[in-house]
């Protein structure tokens, strides 16, 4: 327990002493999205990315770690809009300990896709757990991934991380994510939900639109009808 708390109190100092705004946060978001698509042969498989309902970026996460390793990370989760183009952004943390001899502190970047609408739902909760209420995987690194891939397809989460350059597929098990409502309302100058951000339609804040604009130009999608309209039109035809 003593090594575990020295592990946060480490973690907390090093997340203090680089404390940002929303706003930078946002832009540091863009940036990793960007630099990782930029390199095509080492970066999120391009379909994989196409089928995404939503995607997580957390742009270093801390972890600082003296025998019981400690993370936390702060980024946000942006869910397509009306099965197409990526709507507004939800502000999201990123906590969890991991067990093993690790000594000082590292800053890693961490990329998310929630490949269907059981993972979608996931991020509208108070928290979860990955590997705990929602199934996670290490994801591939490529251009172009294999249908065959079945762990991978079946998971509801798949996961990636960037550090000291590296990016690699990591299936964080243990980890939580939760809301980060102070951030919301520090971005939409008020108390809004990820809920109310990530299924209500809401206007993304100007300092968004170079993130959205980047997911739709990687990640486009073609707007298509819903269940619901498709019986609407059915009924007007007859």
């Amino acid at each position: 327990m003593r090594k575990f708390a020295l592990a946060l109190s480490l973690c907390s100092s090093v997340v203090l002493f680089a404390a940002d705004t929303a706003q930078q946060r946002l832009s540091d978001a863009t940036k990793v999205f960007k630099e990782i698509m930029a390199t095509p042969d080492k970066g999120v498989p391009q379909d994989l990315l196409e089928k995404a309902n939503c995607i997580v970026i957390v742009p270093g996460m801390k972890q600082a770690a003296f025998g019981i390793g400690a993370k936390f990370g702060r980024g946000y989760a942006v869910c397509r809009q009306n099965n197409a183009n990526w709507g507004a952004p939800a502000a999201i943390r990123v906590e969890g300990g991991s067990v093993g001899f690790q000594i000082g502190a590292s800053n890693t970047d961490i990329v998310m896709l929630l490949m269907n609408e059981r993972g979608m739902r996931r991020l509208l909760e108070d928290k979860f757990t990955l590997g705990g209420e929602a199934t996670v995987a290490a994801g591939p690194v490529g251009r172009q991934t294999s249908a065959s891939t079945d762990v991978q397809l079946q998971a509801e989460i798949l996961s990636w991380s960037r550090s000291k350059g590296l990016f690699a597929g990591v299936a964080l098990h243990g980890a939580t994510l939760r809301p980060d409502n102070d951030v919301n309302e520090e971005l939409y100058a008020s108390k809004l939900t990820n809920k109310e951000i990530l299924t209500g339609g809401q206007t993304a804040p100007a300092g968004a639109r170079d993130l959205i604009t980047a997911l739709n130009r990687y990640s486009p999608r073609e707007q298509k009808d819903t269940p619901i309209e498709n019986r609407a039109k059915g009924k007007m035809k007859k």
